[in-house]
């Protein structure tokens, strides 16, 4: 079940806006929301939408580890999504 912070609307919304053009952010994506969807906290929410904001090859950087966050999105809620965006 989705926390009541996101409805129907803005899952199916998180979820299209979680499509990317590289074929890798895309797996990584959807599989991770196939995993957690139902269980992400609002700040997790935020900051997943943030990431998603990203060029995808620099999202690509971060979701493989090859690169940190930095600037605004250097803070504790993207980079525990990361580490669980990276967990098997």
């Amino acid at each position: 079940m989705v926390p009541a912070a996101i409805g129907e609307v803005e899952r199916r919304r998180l979820r299209w806006r979680a499509r990317r053009g590289l074929l890798e952010n895309d797996i990584l994506l959807t599989r991770f929301l196939d995993r957690h969807e139902a269980v992400l906290g609002v700040d997790e929410i935020v900051a997943l939408e943030s990431l998603l904001d990203l060029a995808d090859g620099e999202l690509l950087e971060l979701l493989l580890g090859r690169k940190q966050p930095d600037g605004a999105l250097d803070n504790n809620a993207v980079r525990g999504l990361l580490e669980r965006l990276r967990s098997p």
